[in-house]
């Protein structure tokens, strides 16, 4: 069993189990992960999320909820972990159980060495959280909310005042009377913009970002992902998004959440590769040539050519990586216009967002559903 750092013994974890039938094996090898850093105390590993489960209760007439199923994960020192899923699929659940808006059903977690279940009052001192909704005050202005944020964080005098200005500075709400107004005649954007830099005040060893460039526009969005970037040193942070390109900027790995499961775990390049070995092949035609360029496709560049979407006179294949070569598709779009009319064709490696839609849709998950 693991000490906590206040020298008092931590809550039993419990073993971990593996090799469940159909587990992904990058999550069944987090979970052993999982079961030797918290055996040997692995001090890189600031977070150690051990079978976390949420459950909600029937209310109302409706079924009882499971949230979060047995999740298993770590995060390290210097690390950003970006937890992807479906509306509704339980990265919310999970990141409220961790910073403890929410009490798990069961299961625990490790943070720095102390587990939620009974040591939040501590692990408070070394968090920052952006939460999905800003919780700010109308009638204070920017920087007195860091001042008081970085209080609870045990800064003051000079200290605070440097830690206020650099806040201020690094999401762009410094320039002019910006700090100085009232958060009140703020737009959503600048509200989020401030909801970041209060969770990073302070020097947190953990931060829990909750979809944090909601509501941004293109260069606020980027401004932050610099934040972010420049933020990681030495901290271990949660990023939840429904941006695939968030994610490919700013994290070293990824988990899929589906129905409340971690279905996928590893690097994005690592899932593109594992998950994504095949080309995007696009091509649209006229309504006629439809079911002789489905023939092509399958005669000439491969018949495990995979149909992924038929879009009015777009067709889009998969074609694996194993079989077909880059080169071999722009051969065969040019020759292929002697059979049907070519209206335009694209040819792309995959992407994180089609790995992403590929997994989910596994679950039954609609496009609908992604936004």
């Amino acid at each position: 069993m693991l000490m906590e750092a206040d020298g008092q013994q931590g809550t039993e974890l419990g073993s971990v189990s593996v090799g469940i039938d159909g587990e992904d094996e990058d999550v069944a090898a987090e979970r052993r992960t999982v079961g030797r850093v918290s055996e040997t105390g692995d001090s890189e590993h600031v977070i150690i999320v051990r079978g976390l489960r949420k459950v909600f209760p029937s209310t109302g007439g409706y079924p009882k909820k499971v949230a979060v199923k047995d999740l298993y994960m770590t995060v390290r020192k210097g690390e950003v972990f970006g937890l992807l899923g479906p509306n509704g699929a339980g990265k919310t659940t999970a990141v409220n159980m961790l910073v403890g808006y929410t009490t798990p059903t069961s299961g625990s977690a490790l943070v720095g060495g102390l587990n939620i279940r009974k040591s939040m009052h501590l692990i408070y001192d070394m968090m920052g959280v952006c939460p999905q909704q800003n919780l700010l005050w109308d009638t204070l202005t920017a920087a007195e909310h860091l001042e008081f944020y970085g209080r609870l964080k045990g800064l003051s005098g000079d200290g605070l005042k440097t830690a206020v200005v650099a806040a201020l500075k690094s999401v762009r709400l410094f320039g002019g009377d910006t700090g100085k107004k009232l958060v009140k005649a703020y737009s959503g954007g600048m509200r989020r913009r401030l909801s970041v830099a209060i969770s990073l005040i302070g020097d947190p060893s953990v931060a829990y970002l909750d979809e944090p460039s909601t509501g941004l526009d293109i260069a606020a969005r980027r401004n932050l992902w610099n934040t972010v970037k420049r933020a990681r040193e030495g901290k271990a942070i949660i990023l939840t998004t429904h941006s695939m390109q968030e994610a490919e900027v700013l994290c070293d790995r990824v988990g899929f959440i589906v129905n409340g499961s971690l279905v996928a775990i590893g690097n994005p390049r690592s899932l593109i590769s594992r998950h994504g070995g095949y080309l995007i092949f696009t091509l649209t035609t006229t309504k006629a040539c439809i079911n002789t360029a489905k023939e092509q496709v399958s005669q000439k560049l491969t018949r495990n050519a995979r149909l992924a979407y038929e879009v009015s006179r777009t067709l889009i294949f998969e074609l694996p990586t194993a079989e077909v070569k880059i080169s071999e598709v722009f051969f065969f779009a040019e020759n292929v216009k002697s059979q049907i009319q070519v209206i335009d064709w694209a040819v792309t490696s995959a992407t994180l967002e089609q790995v992403f839609m590929k997994v989910v849709a596994k679950a039954g998950i609609t496009a609908e559903a992604l936004h």
